[in-house]
């Protein structure tokens, strides 16, 4: 090893701050800069959540990483042996973060406040001497032939390191990582991941602000299939169970160009015989009164007088009235209502991308690249993303703690 090694950081948010700091943990003596193409350092940190920063999960819900992590759990899986989400939540208290775990197991400041995050991890980079530059726009990467790595800038004046950690986040378009394709990455092409789904029905955006807990919500033709509260918007469909969804599918909507059919089931029972039998308990207590009068497995009243008109049954009809096939009309639109997505909304909250780097190029103990010695990756440049609920932070924070440290020794 060098006298002082000279490590560059590349990209200026949570990844690239981990990174920076866990390897001038690892190395006092190494020089750790970090480049941040824009004026600002933890620019979407500082979004996440609301504004409150949903840094990490409790995990308490997940069984297996894959349901966290669409792409990336097996990776996710090995790094956690090194840091976890236990780690996360020790690393920020120990730094003056308090912290707390909401009923759903989202992990937020008990600030309340993404700024305590952001303050945390500048102070702690400052203290240990990381040097951070702003307005550095990373145009090319050169490797050297004495191993070491040049660094091409917009406008700037190439500079040379050791060692380098790409942690420029997701990038929209593919075009925006050639730079690593060029040096022999394959690149897996971006495409969004979290967001709302666009659906035409009138009578159904009609329900606009409505919540119905407890959902699950498939695309049809596939097994991909999400579940939890979906919200009923003026433009379609949103909530935990749309936008997990959308994590879960996001390559196959994304090739069937946004449009496609989701099949969704108001209460989550899948047996239709169990489903069957609960309504004709409530015929037979409730026969005498009008169908709207009774709401079926806690559903709200705009979505129970929604679904009669949809089977075509009638708020005033009585229970006595309903009958075998007005029955089974209930039970398959309870369970399996289909409707036509017509395109994607946004969700403000997040900005992920499926796709980047491949995980096939990456040493996964190191977060090295394995087609160029001493490159480093770590954060949503890889191709690793997750559903929403702090878990792409810990990717984050994982992933950059493993290549900081890599780096540093």
């Amino acid at each position: 090893m060098t006298e002082q090694l000279n490590i560059a950081v590349v990209g200026g948010g949570a990844a690239g701050f981990f990174a920076a700091i866990a390897a001038k943990q690892a190395n006092p003596k190494a020089r750790v800069t970090i480049f941040e193409r824009g004026q600002k350092v933890l620019a979407k940190v500082l979004v996440t959540g609301g504004g409150r920063c949903n840094l990490t999960n409790s995990f308490a819900r997940i069984s297996d990483l894959k349901q966290a992590y669409p792409r990336g759990d097996k990776m996710m899986k090995r790094l956690f042996n090194v840091f976890d989400h236990d780690d996360t939540w020790r690393w920020f208290e120990e730094r003056g973060v308090k912290l707390l775990t909401q009923a759903d197991e989202c992990v937020f400041p008990v600030s309340q406040s993404a700024q305590s995050v952001v303050d945390a991890l500048t102070n702690e980079a400052h203290k240990l001497g990381v040097e951070v530059r702003t307005a550095h726009a990373l145009e090319g990467l050169k490797p050297l032939p004495n191993g070491d790595l040049q660094l091409e800038f917009k406008a700037q004046k190439p500079l040379t390191f050791n060692r380098v950690a790409i942690t420029t986040g997701g990038s929209p378009r593919a075009e925006g990582l050639q730079y690593l394709a060029r040096l022999g990455h394959d690149i897996m092409q971006p495409v969004p991941s979290l967001f709302t789904f666009n659906i035409a029905d009138v009578a159904f955006k009609a329900l606009m602000g409505t919540v119905v807990e407890g959902v699950t919500v498939s695309v049809v033709g596939t097994k991909y299939k999400a579940s939890g509260p979906l919200l009923v918007t003026h433009w379609g469909a949103s909530g935990p169970a749309i936008l997990k969804l959308s994590s879960y599918g996001a390559r196959f909507v994304h090739d069937c160009g946004y449009r496609f059919s989701i099949a969704v089931n108001w209460i989550g029972l899948t047996n239709g015989a169990l489903v069957a039998e609960h309504l004709q308990g409530i015929v037979e207590s409730n026969w005498r009164k009008q169908l709207s009068s009774v709401h079926p497995f806690g559903l709200p009243s705009r979505m129970w007088l929604y679904i009669l008109d949809k089977t075509g049954l009638g708020a005033e009809k009585r229970w006595e009235e309903l009958g075998k096939k007005g029955l089974n009309k209930l039970v398959e639109t309870l369970t399996n209502d289909l409707y036509a997505v017509t395109g994607k909304g946004a969700f403000r909250e997040e900005f992920v991308t499926c796709g980047g780097v491949s995980l096939t190029n990456i040493n996964l103990n190191t977060m090295e690249s394995k087609v160029c010695k001493n490159l480093f990756f770590a954060g949503e440049v890889l191709d690793v993303d997750a559903i929403t609920g702090g878990f792409n932070l810990q990717a984050a924070w994982t992933t950059g703690y493993v290549a900081g440290k890599s780096m540093g020794v």
